[in-house]
């Protein structure tokens, strides 16, 4: 984390001094201890950050840890009678807080270079899959001191034979985990054959966001509105003038709770042209609307659908309902993605792309499934800036 730290200390510093000296002040000595404040400052974050190492939700809690430390070191300056610039220590800690994100990410990063396995019968297997250098142990007298994380594998390991040292573990302040929970954090999908609903226990977090996701989602549509509606106005004339109307197709689709809606988009086929899964370099696609479907911009109707609480900016993408019965018939487990409101983008889409045909539905499914499963606003937040990336690099788009 010293990099991020020290970026963090000399900006802060040096953007701090820069708004005095754009104003008519000259106290030097109190923009000295106030520079001093701001230099220790990171330290003190990335101190706080350590303690919450084990946390997954490692863009809020670096964004809160952050927050708080600034208003406590405001709050003793203001204590002290010391004068400072607002504005000033507004833009410090925003470098602050992207600094110090980044320096959360890369130590949380760093915790899962250092694993070590406990040997078990298909512990080779394991490493494979973990597509790195991962130490196998099978000595009982090993140092495991270099290691931040040991893997175990719950059926061999918890017994009387291997509970001393897993306590050593546990005492050294090593993170015991069950190797296939690590394993699916590191592929960010889940098993669907040993996949169960028991599986899903949510943490207090997660029941809160769940429960603001909505009131979130309907800030985005209204904070948005005034690019979405001139820019959906443009779209809807732009078809309407290729290709006569209507300009909005509407697709049944399974929804929250395996119930049915119609969903939105803007037509990008010509008429008479609809059906089917659409191929790469499509010829039914009216001219000029493939660049729309690159950028995404034919989903901008699902706002519509998002106020009217039948999706969320952020879920599994809707399937029309053939695709939907299709996949449920191969895979029993496909009615769970339907335990969350879908999404006009969503974990699978970011990471396997385009489905055409059930194979590669069930392959999401695996995606859609750990999203569920780990809910989080940083999840969300990480989809919508993967997505973006998506979108301009036209990847899975047809």
């Amino acid at each position: 984390m010293l990099p991020e730290i020290l970026a963090a200390s000399f900006l802060q510093c040096v953007v701090y001094t820069a708004f005095i000296l754009n104003a008519p002040r000259n106290d030097w000595n109190n923009l000295a201890i106030v520079c001093i404040v701001l230099f220790a400052l990171p330290f003190a974050i990335a101190l706080a950050l350590l303690g919450f190492r084990r946390q997954r939700n490692t863009f809020s809690i670096a964004i809160f840890v952050t927050f708080v430390c600034f208003n406590v070191a405001v709050a003793g300056l203001s204590g002290l009678r010391i004068p400072v610039s607002y504005s000033a220590l507004l833009t410090a800690c925003l470098i602050a807080m992207v600094a110090m994100t980044i320096a959360n990410l890369r130590l949380h990063r760093s915790l899962e270079d250092r694993v070590a396995l406990l040997d078990f019968p298909k512990a080779e297997e394991v490493a494979a899959r973990l597509a790195g250098h991962v130490a196998v142990i099978s000595d009982k007298t090993t140092d495991i001191g270099a290691f931040d994380r040991l893997l175990i594998d719950t059926r061999t390991h918890h017994n009387p034979e291997w509970s001393a040292f897993l306590t050593k573990a546990y005492m050294v302040g090593i993170d015991v985990t069950p190797w296939f929970n690590f394993l699916e954090l590191r592929e960010g999908r889940v098993d669907v054959d040993t996949f169960d609903v028991s599986h899903l226990a949510y943490t207090p977090s997660q029941i809160y966001y769940s429960k603001a996701k909505r009131a979130l989602d309907l800030f985005s549509v209204v904070l948005t509105a005034p690019i979405t509606i001139p820019l959906g106005l443009a779209l809807w004339l732009y078809i309407r003038l290729l290709d006569g109307g209507p300009a909005i197709f509407v697709q049944t689709r399974r929804g929250y709770g395996g119930r049915s809606f119609n969903m939105l988009k803007f037509r990008t086929m010509y008429r008479g042209q609809q059906g089917g899964a659409t191929q790469t370099n499509d010829e039914r696609i009216i001219t000029g609307c493939a660049f729309l479907r690159r950028l995404r911009l034919d989903e901008l109707p699902q706002l519509i659908n998002i106020w009217r609480g039948e999706m969320s900016l952020v879920g599994p993408r809707p399937v029309a309902e053939y695709v939907a019965q299709e996949s449920e018939t191969a895979e029993k487990k496909f009615i769970h993605r339907t335990m969350v409101l879908p999404g006009i983008t969503g974990w699978a889409q970011v990471n396997s792309g385009y489905a055409g045909n059930t194979h590669e539905e069930i392959h999401k499914l695996s995606y859609d499934l750990y999203y569920i499963k780990h809910l989080s606003f940083d999840l969300d937040l990480l989809i919508i800036f993967s997505t973006v990336s998506t979108v301009l690099f036209g990847r899975g788009a047809r």
